[in-house]
């Protein structure tokens, strides 16, 4: 019963959950959470708010367990564990009903094929896994006869670099790592405003840099601003930047790009945050941006740091899959690099590099020279697609202007590029 407090009080507290949640009164144990999980459905449906207040003049409150137990509820909400307290409450049914079945089942004499049938049933509407080969050999049988149009994930804007990826994919993890200085949080939000204007919807999960903070370095690449002058737009802007800057808010405006800034979140919570914009945008697909890696927390204290960063990959990947969107997160390399001649990245420099080699769909290392050297004539950045597990690794290569952060494509080079 303390499952189905749960989530009655997560969903008092975000109204998207009584229509995402796909249950039915039926599956509710406690009569008195049965009537208001029903009044939570007819309010929602009549496009009303669904509170304490509304759900209490919409019945009669003893018929909900009283005005405070009604209250009580939302003590119980745990928003980022609401898919575990769903999933214990549908067990708790699911054998509820079994034991009905094969009473009935006893009673009727039923088949053995009937029996097996009804308990499959019991499984809810979660989308079937299984295909079969037939089917799936159907559905390609015409591609070598036929011109198809590629699949066009996310694309960057960098040609070189999309024509490697053909766009971040649906359902792929990508990890885009490199050292501190290197770029990565500009290439990310270059990515998501091209991601934006293709009518995608961004979403920024920053465990370290503050919303405002993103804001300023879009409009300063957007704007061709240095980001020396964003700190006091009045004083330190000239008049032709001042009469640029109505424009460069209006077009990223467009972007729709949604931030949340709070640090040591953990898959589930940004996966409930998602889903949440999903249902606040229906029409847009997301594409979700994590800055970064090692600052996600981690929902197992107990192991050790490789342990956890692997566990992280692997629900990553899962809501990649889960949402059916590209996922792309930021990751650090190791000070093993600075120890090198040659200081582009490899896979090894990835701190708790096995884990995330495995699960990561793509791997991106940016590379900057004059980083090194300290030429302010040398803008180039080195796009280094390391692992790419459906299509071709190589070298795209960028315009980057460290004070401003504009992103800009160039062109390719070093071997390995299939264009």
């Amino acid at each position: 019963m303390i499952a189905e407090r749960a989530v009655l009080g997560s969903m008092l507290k975000e109204n998207y959950l009584i229509d995402d949640s796909g249950l039915a009164v039926s599956q509710f144990t406690n009569p008195v959470h049965k009537m208001i999980f029903q009044t939570m459905k007819e309010l929602s449906a009549n496009g009303k708010s669904v509170d304490y207040i509304t759900l209490l003049m919409s019945c009669n409150p003893q018929d909900v367990g009283g005005a405070n137990y009604v209250q009580s509820l939302t003590n119980f909400a745990q928003i980022d564990k609401f898919d575990d307290h769903l999933e214990v409450m549908l067990d708790v049914w699911r054998e509820r009903e079994k034991q009905n079945v094969l009473h009935i089942a006893t009673q009727e004499n039923w088949s053995i094929d009937r029996i097996m049938s009804e308990l499959e049933a019991l499984t809810g509407n979660r989308a079937s896994d299984h295909s079969s080969i037939s089917d799936l050999l159907v559905s390609v049988y015409d591609d070598p006869y036929i011109k198809k149009e590629r699949a066009e994930g996310a694309t960057t804007g960098i040609d070189a670099l999309d024509n490697m990826t053909n766009g971040f994919q649906d359902g792929e993890l990508t990890i885009v790592a490199a050292r501190p200085s290197m770029g990565k949080s500009d290439i990310m939000l270059h990515i998501a405003k091209h991601a934006g204007w293709k009518n995608r919807l961004p979403i920024i999960f920053s465990l370290e840099m503050s919303a405002s903070s993103l804001r300023d370095r879009l409009l300063a690449s957007t704007g061709s601003f240095s980001r020396a002058r964003m700190r006091d737009p009045y004083t330190l802007l000239n008049e032709p930047q001042k009469a640029a800057w109505p424009k460069t808010v209006g077009i990223l405006a467009e972007t729709n790009i949604q931030f949340f800034d709070r640090s040591k979140q953990t898959v589930a919570e940004m996966r409930m945050k998602v889903r949440k914009m999903i249902h606040e945008y229906p029409r847009l697909k997301p594409v979700i941006f994590i800055d970064y890696l090692t600052l996600i927390h981690s929902e197992d204290n107990s192991s050790n740091m490789h342990l956890q960063i692997s566990q992280i990959t692997k629900d990553l990947k899962a809501m990649a899959r889960e949402f059916n969107c590209p996922v792309i997160t930021l990751a650090q390399l190791s000070r093993a690099v600075e120890q090198r001649n040659d200081k582009r990245p490899l896979m090894s420099d990835l701190r708790e590099s096995g884990s995330i080699e495995e699960d990561a769909d793509v791997i991106l290392f940016l590379y900057r020279n004059a980083y090194y050297t300290n030429d302010d004539t040398d803008s180039t950045m080195e796009l280094i697609v390391s692992k790419n597990r459906n299509g071709p690794v190589g070298t795209a290569v960028a315009a980057y202007n460290k004070y401003t952060g504009e992103v800009v494509g160039v062109g390719t080079n070093r071997e390995g590029i299939a264009l």
